[in-house]
């Protein structure tokens, strides 16, 4: 089984060349201002541009404007978008690109909740709920519940939520995601990646699908 591997919350070309340097799948850029990895557009633009082919660009937005969601995805040349906010299917509909729709889960959430947007998004991505947080949260949440939604929802699935190199082989055992998305996890501070978590996170994804296979 082939797990894809998404590091989010990129800022620095370096970092970019070190994720693209070990064969991740693709880097997230977080355009939410409020956020503590948020990255002008200018500098993802630059970065994207400085980086080898088959590395995909993804651009993180919450209750941003359409319009602006286009244009940036269109000048920074992003291949795909991911919500993080209160975005609904009308909303989504009006939008030209890739979808990637994340949802928290937290004691409250259902499964169910997810089955409007099946036919408006290329995958659903699970992160932990916390209050006031759209993401970035550094906590897991239980991963039978990703399983659920694997089984009687729609795939494929992104796990996000509190991955590390310490949890990620036993979440992807558990859930066997499409793709798996790592932030906080991988950092030395907020938006700055440690290189050795990088490699070492890596490895145990690598580990885990031969173990699948």
């Amino acid at each position: 089984m082939r797990v894809r591997i998404k590091v989010c919350g990129i800022t620095t070309k370096e970092d970019a060349w070190k994720a693209a340097d070990l064969g991740v799948d693709a880097i997230g850029f977080n355009f939410y201002p409020e956020s503590p990895r948020y990255i002008p557009p200018e500098e993802v633009k630059k970065i994207l541009l400085s980086l080898p082919p088959f590395l995909s660009g993804v651009g993180v937005f919450v209750n941003e404007h359409p319009q602006v969601v286009e244009d940036i995805a269109r000048y920074c040349h992003l291949e795909c978008v991911q919500f993080h906010g209160d975005e609904s299917t009308e909303y989504i509909s009006l939008l030209n690109l890739p979808v990637i729709k994340a949802f928290r889960v937290g004691k409250d959430f259902s499964p169910a909740s997810l089955l409007p947007y099946k036919e408006k998004v290329k995958a659903f991505l699970l992160d932990t709920y916390k209050e006031g947080m759209p993401g970035g949260t550094g906590e897991t949440f239980n991963w039978s519940i990703a399983v659920k939604i694997k089984k009687e929802v729609c795939e494929p699935i992104i796990l996000a939520g509190g991955l590390n190199p310490d949890n990620i082989k036993e979440a992807i055992l558990q859930v066997k995601p499409y793709a798996v998305d790592i932030a906080s996890g991988v950092e030395e501070k907020p938006g700055k990646k440690d290189p050795h978590l990088l490699k070492k996170l890596v490895e145990r994804v690598r580990e885990a699908e031969n173990e699948i296979s």
